[in-house]
């Protein structure tokens, strides 16, 4: 029997309305519900709470009942946050006046940290931090307690503590949302364009939270997705270009493209695996013209001849990547640079692995442990380590002790990815200057990608040598 008056509540990822007749379509309309007739109530997803709530008021009025219970509020020391800048200010001012659901688009070193940990002493409510990975999580750990003085819940990395404010990674939050969707009345998605990928937007599907946030240096995909972010944390409410912040939070700085040839065998091989893989592209577009690399990697799995090609593929990259004459062009920079603190992006681990062994210098790697890329960073940070080698983790969000020399050894980086390691140099130090180095093969696809990326506003009015 449907209780008298309507009720909703929350179930694994869904809400559920009781107490509505089947018959009310307009009000199903309203708040996109479907009938499940397996309990006799209405039924949708739960980032649909506020619609549903909407609905329910101008249906019913205050003649229903909200079952859904968030955490309690926290209580937070807000006077330990920094004074917020003019333009933090603003992003704060206009998420409010969003309604507490948007996003905010600042370049990376322009504090979108210290513009979330302001909305959440300002919302003063249950609040769960979406991280990309788990050192960024363990980094928002650190800053609430620093300057909020909340020691907030870790959800992954096998830890389950929740609390008021809890932090997680987007791969937790996807798996855990379902349980963890009535307990946190706001959601901070750091990085939010990791939102737009086809599962781990469930991790926002799924929880009732009303009040949300997105930061981000560029939301833009390739593929497009990017356009969801507006259902599924709110529209863009606050974006700095990133000229605006190059005249006044950012170091200036140039970009140095510094291309080498491969050597003689380096280039038949090359040549070798390319002339491969063209050939068999070439013969499966006679069967069909549309056929693309993507096709023969999905076919590489029981196809020995697309299996083929494919391991060309990759040979080719390694050789782009792992270019011998990129050692010596390194070696020649840190002499230029001696003294100076410098940080290599490498294009694959074993890269990253092949310049740490040469040079003696270490090497951050997506499967190091906490305790090591925590005593990497800290000896980079003092000065016992002059240089540091990643490959992708210090892409995104990572605080890196303040460096003003970058090279990148690899040349497969998205634009996203190319303006999150400038990102790591730009922190403005006195008058300073940046320097990224970009060290490309000459006589492959490397220096277009590398012309590619400079079309983006980030690099307008930059200083471009090639060497």
């Amino acid at each position: 029997m449907q209780p008298s008056s309507p009720r909703l509540s929350f179930d694994r990822g869904t809400l559920r309305i009781d107490g509505v007749a089947r018959s009310a379509v307009q009000f199903a309309l309203a708040c996109g519900c479907d009938w499940d007739p397996r309990v006799d109530a209405w039924r949708c997803e739960a980032i649909r709470a506020s619609a549903v709530e909407r609905a329910l008021k101008a249906t019913y009025g205050a003649d229903w009942t909200n079952a859904i219970e968030f955490l309690r509020a926290p209580a937070l020391d807000a006077s330990r946050l920094p004074s917020l800048r003019p333009e933090q200010t603003e992003a704060v001012t206009q998420w409010e006046k969003a309604g507490r659901r948007g996003q905010v688009i600042m370049p990376t070193g322009t504090g979108k940290t210290v513009v979330a940990l302001a909305a959440i002493a300002a919302a003063r409510v249950s609040t769960l931090i979406v991280a990309p990975i788990r050192d960024l999580m363990y980094q928002w750990h650190r800053r609430i307690l620093k300057d909020l003085g909340y020691d907030a819940g870790v959800i992954g990395d096998n830890q389950h503590v929740i609390r008021p404010i809890s932090v997680t990674t987007y791969d937790s939050a996807y798996i855990h949302m379902a349980q963890l969707g009535d307990r946190f009345e706001f959601l901070v998605f750091d990085e939010e364009h990791h939102l737009s990928g086809a599962c781990v937007r469930e991790a926002a599907i799924l929880s009732a939270a009303p009040l949300r946030l997105g930061l981000t240096a560029r939301p833009w995909r390739a593929d497009g997705r990017h356009t969801e972010l507006e259902t599924l944390v709110g529209p863009v409410v606050y974006e700095m270009p990133f000229d605006a912040a190059r005249r006044n939070r950012l170091a200036d700085f140039d970009v140095i493209r510094i291309p080498v040839a491969l050597h003689e065998e380096e280039q038949e091989t090359f040549d070798r695996c390319s002339r491969l893989i063209r050939d068999v592209i070439a013969e499966r577009r006679r069967q069909n013209p549309r056929f693309t690399r993507d096709d023969l990697c999905a076919e590489a799995s029981a196809d020995p001849e697309a299996r083929h090609a494919m391991k060309a593929f990759f040979a080719k990259r390694a050789i782009e990547d792992r270019a011998h004459e990129k050692f010596r062009v390194l070696e020649d920079l840190f002499r230029l640079h001696s003294g100076s603190r410098v940080i290599v992006f490498a294009g694959s681990n074993q890269m990253a692995i092949d310049v740490s062994q040469r040079f003696l210098v270490p090497s951050l790697l997506a499967h190091s442990p906490k305790w090591e890329r925590h005593a990497v960073l800290d000896g980079f940070a003092n000065g016992e380590f002059p240089v540091v080698v990643a490959n992708q983790v210090l892409d995104e969000g990572i605080d890196v002790p303040d460096a003003k020399i970058a090279v990148v050894l690899g040349g497969h980086a998205s634009t996203r990815q190319a303006l999150q390691r400038l990102g790591r140099i730009l922190r403005r130090v006195g008058e300073a200057r940046a320097v990224l180095y970009e060290v490309v093969c000459e006589t492959s696809g490397e220096t277009q990608r590398s012309r590619d990326r400079r079309r983006n506003d980030a690099y307008s009015r930059t200083r471009h040598r090639s060497i």
